[in-house]
């Protein structure tokens, strides 16, 4: 990553924060807010523009505009969830819930913004997000069966991999024929190899997964039930990957990604948990880095 510096490592451990406190005590978290005034519990999260202050000062990049967008964003995202938790307290799904899906959605993928960070940084801006989401969806709305925890557990790895042995064979035969994915080796030492997997999994696949299937998924099946919930997660998914090594719409990388997301959703769904779906897409990136 470029431009790491001390200070940018402190904004990433506090941008960290919220997400490790979320993934191992977020009904203690929201129980702990749900007393405070709507007035605090609304402009709390305003907290997140922290990070940005403290690196853009330190690079000499701050910018007001930029300050006003990430303190605002996670208040405007916690006010509208509270209205939706009030207008729909059987959690099926409101348009307020919709709404924010894709601005989260579009702002990653379309890169909205990304001029705000020094060039490298780009993952702190994504961070930010997920945990203006994850503050809005768990404590705020307290959205049901997203299954955010990660105290890792058995089942987490033998769903992760079961649905990683269903999916290769699929992949790897339509990528060849498709010439999207090359055989080769790029084999580095086994810490190497283990410590590029561990960061796939927290800086990839945990973002895509929470998005996907805790919201995405876990919201539809409310509405469309499982099957068709699995099928459109799986098609947006797909579409997310749409500019993806490629400057025109990477039709073979949506295809393949689709199909994916269909394993992924599989995953989650087994026992609701994020872990399981996120080993499998961390595995999945991870041995095509190695051997595609």
């Amino acid at each position: 990553m470029q431009n790491v510096t001390p200070m940018a490592i402190a904004a990433l451990g506090l941008e960290l924060t919220p997400a490790v406190l979320f993934g191992g005590a977020a009904e203690r978290v929201a129980r702990a807010v749900g007393p405070w005034p709507v007035a605090l519990r609304v402009s709390l999260p305003a907290l997140l523009v922290a990070p940005y202050v403290m690196l853009s000062i330190s690079q000499h990049t701050f910018h007001w505009g930029w300050f006003a967008l990430y303190a605002a964003l996670p208040v405007s995202i916690a006010w509208l969830l509270l209205r939706a938790a009030v207008a729909d307290p059987g959690q099926h799904g409101d348009w307020r819930d919709a709404l924010i899906l894709l601005v989260l959605g579009l702002a990653v993928d379309l890169r909205w913004f990304d001029r705000a960070w020094p060039n490298g940084l780009r993952a702190l801006n994504e961070l930010f997000l997920v945990d203006a989401g994850l503050y809005g969806f768990l404590v705020i709305r307290q959205l049901g069966g997203t299954g955010f925890d990660f105290r890792l557990k058995w089942s987490d790895w033998k769903t992760g991999l079961r649905e990683l042995v269903f999916l290769a064979p699929f992949v790897v035969v339509l990528g060849l024929a498709l010439g999207f994915i090359h055989p080769h080796r790029n084999l580095p030492g086994i810490a190497s190899a283990l410590l590029r997997w561990v960061g796939i999994f927290f800086f990839t696949a945990v973002p895509e997964e929470l998005y996907f299937r805790a919201w995405v998924q876990n919201l539809l099946e409310r509405r469309v039930g499982r099957r068709a919930a699995l099928a459109i997660a799986s098609v947006l998914f797909g579409l997310s990957h749409f500019n993806k090594r490629s400057v025109h719409f990477n039709w073979r990388y949506v295809l393949l990604a689709t199909i994916a997301g269909i394993f992924y959703g599989r995953a989650w769904r087994q026992r609701r948990r994020v872990p399981a779906s996120t080993i499998t897409h961390a595995s999945v990136d991870w041995l095509w880095g190695l051997w595609f």
